[in-house]
């Protein structure tokens, strides 16, 4: 079993995305969480939530890092990473998000 912290987008209901970290070793888990309601917060009222990307960090305090730097990030920017299609990630980190 891994050990160490993820980074996860989850798109919630509304359509929206939520920008996550976790220490440990189960994605399966902090996704349920976040599903039954026990987080709380932004993703209590959005349900149900879907996990959309993932990323293994060996330790936490990357994950925390890649965590604020995707919460930066425009939705078009996290829909490209979401497709894995890295040339759009670079398109829209060069254009303001109101272009299209």
């Amino acid at each position: 079993m891994l050990e160490g912290a993820f980074v996860y987008i989850l798109e919630c209901a509304d359509g929206s995305y939520y920008v996550g970290s976790a220490r440990g070793t189960s994605m399966d888990k902090r996704l349920s969480e976040h599903e039954s309601g026990a987080m709380g917060g932004y993703t209590a009222s959005r349900r149900p939530v879907r996990l959309v990307y993932h990323e293994h960090f060996g330790m936490i305090v990357d994950a925390i890092a890649a965590e604020r730097r995707l919460k930066g990030w425009s939705r078009n920017k996290k829909a490209a990473l979401i497709r894995g299609d890295y040339a759009a990630i670079t398109h829209w980190a060069k254009r303001p998000t109101a272009r299209k």
